[in-house]
C-alpha cells in the first residue's frame, strides 16, 4: 500500500495567497500595458516566451512516447485553449479587473456540466443546485437588460467555457501521462495555435511591451508552480477557499491602480459563483472524486 504523503494545510494556504498574487501581477500587467498589441498576438508573444521557462520537460516529452491519440488530445486541447487565451486578452483590456475575474470562476461550473455530458459523471441534486447557483451568480454579473453586455464581457464568457474544454481533455490525460508532460504540451500547441493569429493582425511590440509580456510569462509561469506547491501540501477543500481573496484583491486593484469603479453587484455574483464551485468541489473530495478543477488551473 502506497503511503500518502503528510498534509500540510498552512503550507497550502501560503501557497494558494503566492499563486494569487501570482494571478494578479498577470491581469494587472496586461491591463496596464493596454489594447495596442491584438489580443492574438499579445498571447502568442506571452506563449512563445513561456516555453522558455519550459525547457527542462523536454526530455520527459521524449520519454513519454506518446501514441497517435495522444498527439491528437494535446492538439486538439491546445487549439481550443489558445482561443481562450485569446478572449482573455481580449476581454482583460477592456472590460474591469473584476469583471473579469468573477467570470473565470464560471469554468469550474462548466467543466462540471460537461463531465456529465461528456465523461458519464452523474450529477446528484444538490450537484445540480450548486450549477445553478453558479450560472446565476454569472447573470448577477452581467446583469442583463439592467446594464450593457459589452463584447468584452461576452469574449470571458466564452473563455470560460473554452477553458472548460481545455481541462476535460486534461482530465483525460491525466490518467495517461505525467502532469509536467500535460502542462509542456499545452504551452507547445497554444503556441503553435496562435501563431496564425499573430501573424494576421501582426504590430511589431516595443521593448517596454515585450518586457511587460516577459513579466507576464514568468508570473503565469510561476503561479501555476506555486498551485502545484499547494496541491501537493493539502487538499482542495483547503486551498480552494483561499481563492474567495482573488476577487477582493482583483477589486481593490482595479479601483485603486485603474480606477475602476467598485461594482458591488459583481463582487456579489463572483462570490455566489465561488461559493457555487467550493460547495462542488468539496462534494467531489468527499466522494473522493476529482472533476473540477481550481479556479486558477483554467487561467492563462
Amino acid at each position: 500500500m502506497i503511503s500518502q504523503p503528510p498534509q500540510r494545510p498552512l503550507a497550502g494556504v501560503f501557497w494558494m495567497l503566492v499563486t494569487g498574487v501570482c494571478f494578479i501581477m498577470v491581469t494587472a500587467l496586461v491591463k496596464t500595458m493596454g489594447p495596442r498589441i491584438p489580443p492574438g498576438e499579445a498571447a502568442f508573444l506571452r506563449y512563445s516566451m513561456g516555453l522558455l521557462f519550459l525547457l527542462p520537460s523536454l526530455k520527459a516529452i521524449r520519454d513519454a512516447h506518446l501514441t497517435r491519440r495522444q498527439w491528437a488530445l494535446f492538439s486538439l486541447r491546445g487549439f481550443c485553449h489558445a482561443g481562450g487565451v485569446i478572449l482573455w486578452f481580449y476581454s482583460m483590456v477592456r472590460i474591469p479587473i473584476a469583471d473579469v475575474t468573477a467570470l473565470n470562476y464560471l469554468a469550474p461550473i462548466y467543466v462540471t456540466i460537461g463531465a456529465a455530458v461528456f465523461l458519464g459523471e452523474r450529477l446528484a441534486l444538490r450537484r445540480i443546485v450548486a450549477v445553478v447557483l453558479g450560472l446565476a451568480g454569472a447573470a448577477i454579473i452581467l446583469r442583463p437588460g439592467f446594464r450593457e453586455v459589452s463584447t468584452g464581457h461576452l469574449a470571458m464568457v466564452f473563455a470560460a467555457i473554452v477553458f472548460a474544454g481545455s481541462y476535460l481533455v486534461a482530465k483525460i490525460m491525466t490518467d495517461e501521462v505525467k502532469p509536467s508532460v500535460i502542462v509542456a504540451m499545452l504551452s507547445i500547441f497554444v503556441t503553435i495555435g496562435l501563431f496564425p493569429f499573430a501573424i494576421a493582425n501582426w504590430i511589431t511590440p516595443t521593448p517596454g511591451e515585450l518586457g511587460f509580456l516577459f513579466a507576464v510569462a514568468a508570473f503565469a509561469t510561476t503561479g501555476h508552480y506555486t498551485m502545484t506547491l499547494a496541491f501537493a501540501a493539502a487538499p482542495l477543500t483547503v486551498t480552494q477557499p483561499v481563492t474567495f481573496l482573488q476577487l477582493i484583491w482583483a477589486t481593490a486593484l482595479g479601483a485603486l491602480w485603474f480606477s475602476e469603479p467598485i461594482d458591488i453587484w459583481v463582487v456579489l455574483g463572483g462570490f455566489v459563483i465561488l461559493g457555487s464551485v467550493t460547495f462542488i468541489t468539496w462534494r467531489e473530495a468527499m466522494l473522493k472524486r476529482v472533476v473540477t478543477p481550481a479556479t486558477h488551473a483554467t487561467r492563462i
